[in-house]
């Protein structure tokens, strides 16, 4: 006998990929009235390079959790745009070196006010202490590693 299973009520990817497209409407709708032409993603990836310096496409992927391919899909519009420049490692020429532009660090800027809206339109709502608990946890959760047979 096949028990029935309650998908909505149980399932812990059924629920972080709902509150994932959640969180990401407020942040694309904030990000989009600053006029920066710039997606929740597209802003991480920028802020990343901002704060941490160059990166490998692969150690950008890493930090994003994405696969190679992924990252890449992410990375053509910037790119294109010229908010990122990706070059060839001198020291690995399978390697691609991913930087921010002046162009790139002037659209995050000009995207930050949405962001910083976004961030305290979420702690309005579900509470500061309990936003940066869910980070934490999220941060633990990314860290784990499964190892399936």
């Amino acid at each position: 006998m096949t028990l029935d299973i309650d998908i909505m009520a149980i399932c812990n990817c059924t629920k972080i990929r709902r509150a994932q497209r959640l969180i990401t409407r407020l942040y694309d709708t904030c990000l989009a009235e600053t006029g920066s032409g710039l997606r929740a993603t597209q802003f991480s990836l920028l802020g990343y390079l901002k704060s941490r310096g160059q990166k490998t496409m692969l150690e950008l992927a890493e930090l994003m959790t994405m696969d190679r391919a992924t990252i890449g899909h992410n990375l053509r519009p910037l790119e294109r745009e010229e908010l990122v420049r990706i070059q060839v490692s001198e020291s690995d020429r399978r390697a691609r070196i991913v930087s921010i532009t002046d162009e790139g660090l002037r659209r995050f800027e000009m995207g930050k006010p949405g962001w910083e809206r976004a961030q305290a339109e979420f702690d309005k709502q579900f509470g500061a202490e309990r936003s940066q608990r869910m980070r934490d946890t999220l941060d633990e959760v990314a860290g784990l590693s499964f190892h399936l047979s």
